[in-house]
């Protein structure tokens, strides 16, 4: 669904309601078997995440520790059905996607997704995160290589055996086609409209437990 401004009387409903817990907010393990953080200067790596809107996801992870960008766009279907009004109606593969380039001297993968799995939305909902419905919101990470689909295979199947969710992970993983960045008005959306009703809500509970779940990952 489209992020529309919500009527007054809705809107205060849901604020009364609203907490951390719109966030996934958990706390989990890190990966059994992570990458070491490299210790000679190697190029930067990539990770391509998604998990409900774009917004609150690309947010999260420009304040981690290590992350050298984060880039709001879609993933899963063509270069020509990649625009936000396509992939809004939910017809066309795509998902709202976030690329992730990192330092992998000052973070790992395996603490990326760490957050992504314990902040930045909830792994356990499909295709749908709070109030948008669709498989444009799926919880997927797009994997550029074997080595780092068997990454997140092995680390899924740790937190589904530890029962650290109340659910079974419902993330998908899909061999990433290629990655095409969001209009330019959707880029750092959080930071820019810290006063939408839809951030408040849903976006800002995330960037408060990513400092309260992960202090040693958070940067301001």
């Amino acid at each position: 669904m489209r992020k529309t401004f919500l009527g007054l009387g809705v809107l205060v409903t849901i604020m009364m309601g609203c907490s951390l817990s719109n966030a996934a907010t958990t706390s989990i393990p890190a990966p059994l078997s992570d990458e070491p953080l490299a210790t000679q200067p190697v190029p930067d790596k990539e990770l391509i995440v998604a998990g409900g809107c774009f917004w609150g996801i690309e947010a999260v992870f420009l304040h981690v520790k290590g992350v050298k960008n984060a880039v709001s766009g879609y993933a899963g279907g063509e270069e020509s059905t990649a625009t936000y009004d396509q992939v809004s109606a939910g017809k066309t593969n795509h998902a709202e996607a976030v690329k992730i380039t990192y330092d992998s001297s000052k973070v790992t993968m395996g603490q990326l997704l760490q957050v992504f799995f314990g902040v930045a939305h909830n792994p356990t909902e499909l295709n749908k995160q709070g109030p948008d419905h669709g498989t444009q919101y799926r919880s997927a990470v797009f994997y550029e290589d074997e080595n780092q689909r068997k990454f997140v295979e092995n680390y899924i199947a740790q937190l589904d055996q530890g029962k650290h969710f109340e659910d079974k992970i419902v993330t998908a993983l899909e061999p990433l086609q290629k990655f095409y960045p969001a209009e330019t008005y959707h880029q750092n959306y959080v930071a820019f409209h810290p006063d939408s009703f839809y951030v408040m809500i849903h976006d800002a509970p995330k960037l408060i437990a990513l400092e309260d779940t992960f202090p040693n990952l958070y940067e301001k």
